[in-house]
């Protein structure tokens, strides 16, 4: 027997979650909460935000995420000074995971284009990154295992798949794992000459918990619905059925109104429901 399609989630600000309550309660579908990153609300009194969140996913069986903080860092910054805030503000994000019972936190990968052509040029440049980023994240990652949240470190520049597993890999804690988001691998892919997308996935393998559902050109940060761009997206479906596991798999649009165009799209070549 074929083994089932896998279901798709999707990435809603907490404010959208009642529009798309129906559609996500129907399989218990995966959530990543997006209201929770930018530097404002997680000064403020998000509190309320987060109940109402609850409130709304009140019998809501499936996994819930957020997005943590990234605006503004890397968690690799040379300053140290620099470190500490970054620091902080993942512990605030893991503050929110603890208050709308989420296990999973969206990190951002510290490579980029610049690091790509430039890792070897100056002696000593890959391990300063995997140093700094431990200088970062230890204790977040500490925290993260004790609170039985993943961080899911998502590609964003990167250029070769294989840097970001290998650091991941240094910090031998499952609290630690990979994200994949599709449109960023297909831009990479066009302007960078990166892998395609399926390699992406499947240099992730086993640790990949979550991957951002987006489509694009190649050329741009798109996040359009699925099928809008030129991502080949059967060849993306079969690395993932390929898969042991079942990392999240959430649309993240930027038109969230799309999300029933996305699955219609996907259910007629029949990749997922």
């Amino acid at each position: 027997m074929a083994n089932p399609l896998p279901v798709i989630g999707a990435c809603l600000p907490v404010p959208d979650l009642e529009l798309h309550r129906q559609w996500l309660f129907e399989m218990d579908r995966d959530i990543e909460l997006q209201s929770f990153h930018m530097a404002d609300v997680l000064d403020g009194d998000w509190q309320e935000l987060a109940d109402h969140a609850n409130r709304v996913l009140d019998g809501h069986n499936g996994r819930i995420g957020i997005h943590g903080p990234f605006w503004g860092f890397t968690v690799h910054s040379m300053d140290p000074a620099i470190r500490r805030v970054v620091e902080n503000r993942m512990m605030q994000g893991l503050d929110v995971c603890d208050a709308v019972n989420a296990t999973l936190m969206v990190i951002h990968s510290p490579y980029t284009t610049w690091d790509h052509n430039n890792l070897d040029n100056v002696p000593g440049s890959r391990d300063r990154v995997i140093e700094y980023t431990h200088d970062t994240l230890a204790k977040v990652v500490k925290r993260a295992e004790d609170q039985g949240v993943v961080l899911a470190l998502e590609n964003i520049m990167d250029v070769e798949p294989a840097l970001r597993r290998a650091l991941v890999d240094t910090f031998d804690s499952n609290a630690l794992q990979l994200s994949v988001d599709t449109g960023h691998a297909q831009l990479a892919h066009g302007s960078s000459g990166a892998h395609p997308v399926d390699y992406f996935i499947q240099d992730a393998g086993k640790q990949l918990a979550h991957v951002h559902l987006q489509d694009a050109d190649g050329y741009a940060d798109r996040h359009w619905a699925i099928g809008e761009g030129n991502i080949l997206w059967p060849s993306v479906f079969r690395a993932i059925a390929a898969l042991d596991h079942a990392p999240r798999l959430l649309l993240e649009l930027r038109d969230n109104t799309r999300i029933g165009q996305s699955m219609d799209y996907l259910q007629r070549l029949e990749l997922a429901r």
